[in-house]
């Protein structure tokens, strides 16, 4: 049975779909079978590994709203061992078009179908906490939190964690941080490694041991449809990617 990791933070522009797309490029990359579900409707995953979100008749927006089967909207990338569940603008609606208490309990449904196909489901999540970030949170049996090495960045955090344990008394008694993810990191300034310092003594070893540095590397490799695997694996993007998704697979096998 694989496992569901929601990557979230209520904060934008901390490298989360960054992280979504190169995490699961670099698990894939190292033999694990992996599925990366694009729930947000900005679709920037879906963009990040290659594709135009208008090009599918089948998204996950069809796949909640039951108009089609979810194994009909899963869509291989250029890693053999990586697929897609590519996202929708339509995804945006889905708050106005369920009012129930069944609308958080959508992605969940239907990823158990898949489960027990993947080794990994990653889950991007939009910048906020709404219904569709709810939807991960209640399918998901951990957390990934990527946070930008910025004092202001704890803030986000805080705000996602409160959430969570209001999850854990109620829909998803069972969901657990998965971990703590410093992103766009220069350790090179005293500043970056005071953040560090501050992150890791609050969250202790839920932090990785290795930052996302700033690269210029990253930035490319997305705007050209690409995870950094497969654009420059020799860039120290990479080489942190990798080294996480190393920890995010001993972690599951403990």
């Amino acid at each position: 049975m694989g496992k569901i990791i929601a990557i979230a933070n209520q904060k934008g522009g901390v490298g989360k779909t960054t992280t979504a797309i190169n995490l699961s490029a670099s698990i894939a990359y190292l033999g694990k079978k992996v599925l990366l579900v694009d729930i947000d409707p900005q679709s920037n995953s879906t963009r990040g590994v290659g594709f135009d979100a208008t090009q599918f008749d089948t998204n996950l927006y069809k796949v909640l709203t039951e108009q089609s089967e979810l194994e009909k909207a899963i869509v291989k990338t250029g890693l053999p061992k990586l697929s897609l569940i590519p996202g929708s603008i339509d995804l945006a609606s889905i708050d106005i078009e369920y009012a129930s208490i069944e609308r958080y309990r959508l992605l969940k449904k239907q990823l158990v179908k898949v489960k027990h196909k993947y080794d990994f489901i990653f889950i991007d999540c939009p910048p906020s906490l709404g219904v569709l970030s709810l939807n991960a949170l209640v399918a998901a049996d951990s957390v990934l939190i990527p946070m930008q090495c910025e004092y202001y960045s704890m803030e986000g955090i805080v705000m996602l964690l409160n959430n969570i344990h209001k999850l854990q008394q109620s829909e998803n008694p069972n969901i657990q941080i998965e971990g703590v993810l410093l992103t766009m990191c220069d350790f090179r300034t005293k500043f970056a490694n005071e953040v560090q310092q501050d992150v890791r003594q609050t969250f202790k070893d839920k932090v990785y041991s290795v930052g996302i540095p700033r690269n210029i590397r990253l930035v490319e490799a997305s705007s050209r449809g690409k995870s950094i695997i497969e654009y420059d694996i020799k860039a120290s993007g990479a080489k942190a990617y990798l080294e996480v998704a190393r920890d995010v697979i001993r972690n599951e096998k403990k």
